[in-house]
């Protein structure tokens, strides 16, 4: 049996596109290895045989030499065929196994350049300078690789450029994960926010669009990743409608969107977000619940296409507000936009549809 190894040195080992989706649907055929750093020890699940090389000490510049140095110590051990890499900083190591003569793939979750310039711990010079930098390595990089996975059609466009064997495995939900049957009426008037908690992705503007409401609670479930981000908008008094859930697992997640109304999406403009397609978009759509997400063009053409929620200028707190509490006080057409952005997962927006792709591209490879 063809042996895999995915590879990742700063993602957790149950990574919703690394595990659930992709190593999970390669395991059916395929011995499937992911290579993680977290010190939670080996484990085998779904088939998939998780390595852990110990959890990561120190921060950024650690990980990105200590921990890829470990990662590629085991991988070298694992001597797999294809070797499938999931974070920026492990490039380097792409290289040295196409020199041994492994087959090698880059996932591209972000445009790591874009994204960048909305690092909030570096200034706007240095953010341009590094990603400038960055870009010309990886271009450097990914024209010498066997295949380029981008997250979306926008990154997919970008890498083209760089190597024609460059295709779009889209991160869209699993068709019945979080899937609800629950009956619109029983549901509260309760709004959610699922994911990582940053100022870029709008945590102060939508705080502050609680306080436009009346009687709406928001679910906000996720960590935030930055300490005076964090104590700033629970100074705010409208923090007082937020209910703070913290990480919650996939189960747990299902159950907070089945009680709430609507799912809340709305990142800044910037640009690795605009040509972005969240992973929470399409979840709250699998779970039949209207969304309310930020008005950037290709956002639109998916909310608005699909008659599945409404956008929103993501740095108006007042209208953001203001689309909350429409749908809630319009029950008969939040039920409707949600029934629509489910059908539109069904037919559409799904992972068995990427799952396809995903095996014929490995198919290729392993011939």
């Amino acid at each position: 049996m063809v042996k895999v190894a995915h590879l990742t040195s700063a993602h957790p080992r149950h990574d919703t596109r690394i595990f659930i989706k992709m190593c999970s649907s390669l395991a059916a055929e395929y011995d499937v290895f992911l290579v993680v750093s977290d010190g939670l020890g080996d484990l085998k699940k779904n088939k998939v045989n998780i390595v852990d090389v110990g959890a990561r000490t120190g921060g950024r510049l650690s990980r990105m030499t200590k921990t890829v140095n470990l990662v590629f110590t085991k991988a070298l051990d694992l001597d797999a065929d294809i070797y499938h890499l999931h974070d920026p900083e492990l490039l380097p190591i792409a290289l040295k196994l196409k020199k041994l003569g492994k087959k090698v793939i880059f996932d591209s979750h972000e445009d790591v350049s874009k994204q960048m310039i909305g690092k909030p711990y570096l200034n706007l010079p240095l953010r341009k300078l590094i990603g400038w930098v960055f870009g010309i390595y990886e271009r450097y990089v990914c024209a010498q690789i066997d295949v380029i996975i981008a997250a979306t059609p926008s990154i997919r466009d970008k890498f083209l450029k760089i190597n024609t064997n460059s295709v779009d495995i889209n991160n869209f939900p699993l068709l019945d994960e979080l899937a609800n049957t629950s009956d619109w009426s029983i549901k509260n008037d309760e709004v959610a926010y699922i994911g990582g908690i940053a100022i870029i992705r709008g945590i102060v503007q939508l705080v502050r669009a609680m306080g436009v409401t009346k009687g709406v609670v928001l679910n906000l479930a996720g960590k935030f990743s930055e300490q005076d981000t964090e104590k700033m908008v629970k100074s705010y008094g409208s923090w007082e409608k937020v209910n703070e859930l913290g990480f919650l697992s996939r189960q747990e997640v299902a159950h907070v969107l089945e009680r709430s109304k609507i799912g809340l999406v709305t990142f800044l403009p910037l640009p690795n977000h605009i040509d972005s397609q969240p992973n929470k978009m399409f979840e709250y759509m699998s779970a039949g619940i209207p969304i309310i997400t930020s008005n950037f063009s290709l956002w639109r053409d998916i909310v608005e296409g699909n008659e599945c929620g409404l956008c929103v200028d993501p740095l108006d707190p007042q209208a953001l507000g203001e689309a909350i509490q429409y749908l809630i006080d319009h029950p008969a057409l939040a039920e409707g936009m949600g029934v629509n952005g489910r059908k539109a997962v069904e037919n559409k927006f799904n992972w068995p549809i990427e799952e396809k792709k995903l095996l014929e591209l490995y198919k290729g490879l392993s011939e």
